[in-house]
């Protein structure tokens, strides 16, 4: 009798994939599997992912001490070295216990010894590759050497135990509407240097409060050897990096903007690791098969990074144990996955996805398909947390329940947007841009599949190209930023800087986010220290004085986005279905569309302005402007009369509106 199989929802869904029926089925059954494995093995997914509890160093409240656990399979002879027995390689030696874990127990103090807080230590590894100290993979503080650069584990035992104010927070609304402030804490100071966690959460988070966000995506958290990999080159997993602070530091900052009311996730990188041997977790126990996979495959040439292995139980078990770890330890309410699409196919993403085959072809790693549903059931077990993931690929269900034959990711981000914008300025005239291909593009996402919208990535501003306020005003910024001196330039990059992070917010996704700085239009470009530049932090750094110098326009951009942002959370506009269509007008280059019932008229001519526009509304009635681009407030020129009620005219049975509608200004409407 042939076996009776049900169709997924998620084809159900799309017809487009009623040929692949059986790969999406493939997907379930396989995490079924994998559920089915790890609660045989350990009892439930929670405790499976819980391994940070007994690997690396845990302290031992009854017996005074702390234990030391260390998976090396391949390696022939392990030992604790540090400060606390002068770095001696024969002084405290590991033994297998009976699952074959190497371990030790180190009293916190005795007779001539002290492991305590501040005690720096590392692991003594023997094997087929040699001798030599390395730092626990489980390590949660590492600190460099000021004078030899050199990374060590550190003990981090604190006096007093953190205490945390946040109990009242909830993520709830912020992971259902999710207005994004993306930073990066090192950089998040006017100071030429390195930022602190301390700093950030007195300093930054007050401005971001204001502005309205209801979310802050941190960047760089985990440990990293090279500042200037923008945090992306990990080196230790479960380490908060120490260049910005101590673990507590990092609390304190979290447990700050919960009190403020605002979510905090974090930029996790599980696509690739830091190939570094003295940092890092290759060859570990002397082989590159312990984490990674074996060979080429286990390596990033385009990035120069290490591959993980994610169908490896121990490395299945690692990473889902550093999903649960951030999430209970420090708050953090959910999390962005750094570069999804490498991690789903053999090849990277390095081809054209112009075809569904190559979404199930034989190109795409399962073992990774796995691993992300199930670090989403981690993720998801709690109430209100977020998880966004950076796919360019366009993965079928990325962003659907696993029951469905989704990979369980709430959001995804839209990173076509940003590129749009950066070639349309890059490459076309004004009097080029074609409206309909604006709306299209910014339309264009799966069904059901909810994507965070965003005009400029931080890619973007980093060295080799420019901010979307750079490309617009360039060198102007620096001579004609000054309210009293007069520039055409600036008037049009400020006119079209606020109109495309409106029309970005209000029609390209279910959640918006900008990066630090570029809501008022941040000069320059992001460039951390470096060789080539002298290991100079001028570049790596956000100008705040630009934006609160009263005589400067940089804070009409700034006024204008904390309207946009308090407007988009006070109606929840991205949480609400897609646009709907009212008026394209290719003549006068006027896009009109409706969504949560508020009323978005654009007009991206250079010269055209329209006295009297009439356009058709949905429903009867008088409307008020709630948020107009040209109020002087804004930088603009104050054509339109914000106090004025606008009554609906019935023609034809049908309701319309007449606004005037100036060139290169952004008008919201909302019925009384």
């Amino acid at each position: 009798m042939a076996k009776k199989t049900t169709t997924p929802i998620l084809v159900k869904n799309d017809p487009w994939l009623e040929p692949y029926a059986e790969e999406v089925s493939n997907r379930i059954e396989r995490f079924n599997a994998a559920m089915g494995d790890i609660k045989k093995a350990s009892g439930s997914l929670d405790q499976f992912a819980s391994a940070y509890e007994y690997f690396g160093l845990t302290y031992d409240d009854k017996a005074n001490g702390w234990w030391y656990r260390e998976w090396a399979p391949a390696a022939h002879a392990l030992s604790v070295v540090g400060d606390f027995n002068g770095w001696d390689r024969e002084a405290h030696k590991l033994k297998k216990n009976k699952e074959g874990i190497w371990e030790i127990f180190i009293a916190e103090e005795k007779k001539g010894e002290k492991f305590q807080d501040g005690t720096k230590f590392k692991v003594h590894v023997k094997s087929e590759a040699g001798e030599m100290d390395r730092i626990p993979a489980y390590a949660t503080y590492v600190v460099q050497d000021p004078t030899t650069y050199d990374f060590s584990a550190c003990v981090y035992k604190p006096a007093k135990k953190f205490k945390w104010s946040d109990t009242k927070f909830s993520s709830v609304a912020a992971s259902k509407c999710p207005i994004i402030y993306e930073c990066h804490v090192g950089m998040a100071q006017e100071k030429e240097g390195v930022g602190t966690y301390r700093e950030f959460a007195e300093l930054t988070l007050p401005r971001i409060k204001k502005l309205g966000y209801n979310t802050i995506q941190m960047m760089a958290v985990q440990e990293h050897p090279y500042y200037g990999s923008f945090g992306y080159h990990v080196s230790n997993y479960f380490a908060p990096t120490s260049r910005f602070g101590t673990p507590d530091d990092l609390r304190y900052l979290v447990n700050k903007a919960h009190e403020m009311g605002i979510a905090v996730i974090m930029d996790i990188v599980h696509s690739h690791a830091v190939k570094n041997i003295a940092e890092g977790l290759n060859k570990l126990d002397g082989t590159q098969t312990q984490y990674f996979h074996e060979g080429s495959r286990g390596f990033h040439e385009q990035w120069d990074s290490m591959l993980f292995n994610y169908g490896k139980w121990e490395v299945k078990q690692f990473l889902l144990s550093n999903v649960k770890y951030w999430l209970e330890e420090f708050h953090f309410d959910g999390y962005r996955f750094d570069g999804i699409t490498s991690m789903l196919y053999f090849h990277h993403g390095n081809v054209s996805f112009d075809h569904y085959d190559k979404y199930f072809a034989a190109g795409v790693d399962w073992d990774v398909l796995t691993y992300l549903q199930l670090a989403n059931e981690i993720i998801h077990s709690k109430k209100g947390t977020i998880s966004i993931a950076e796919d360019m690929s366009g993965m079928p269900g990325l962003c659907r329940p696993t029951k469905e034959g989704g990979l369980g990711f709430d959001y995804r981000l839209a990173m076509g947007i940003p590129d749009y914008w950066i070639k349309l300025l890059k490459h076309k005239t004004d009097e080029e841009w074609n409206i309909h291909e604006m709306w299209s593009t910014l339309q264009n996402r799966r069904f059901g599949e909810k994507n965070i919208a965003y005009a400029e990535s931080h890619d973007q501003a980093l060295v080799g190209d420019k901010s979307l306020a750079f490309w617009l005003m360039d060198k102007e910024m620096y001579t004609h930023m000054h309210k009293e001196l007069p520039s055409l330039i600036i008037d049009r990059g400020i006119a079209l800087h606020k109109m495309l992070r409106l029309f970005t917010l209000s029609l390209g996704g279910e959640g918006y986010l900008t990066f630090i700085g570029n809501e008022f239009g941040h000069p320059e470009w992001v460039d951390f220290p470096r060789e080539g530049n002298g290991w100079s932090y001028k570049y790596a750094r956000r100008q705040w004085s630009l934006v609160d110098h009263a005589d400067l326009r940089y804070q009409y951009l700034n006024s204008f986005d904390e309207a946009m942002v308090h407007l988009a959370t006070a109606e929840a506009i991205p949480d609400s279905l897609p646009a709907q269509q009212l008026n394209m007008d290719d003549t006068n280059k006027v896009i009109i569309f409706e969504r949560k019932n508020l009323i978005f008229l654009f007009n991206f001519h250079g010269q055209n302005s329209v006295p009297d526009y009439r356009f058709k509304v949905p429903q009867g009635g008088d409307y008020k402007i709630v948020l107009n681009s040209d109020h002087a407030k804004f930088g603009g020129f104050g054509r339109v009369d914000d106090k004025m009620t606008y009554p609906t005219v019935n023609l034809y049975g049908e309701h319309f509106l007449s606004v005037y509608l100036p060139a290169r200004v952004c008008l919201v409407m909302k019925k009384k």
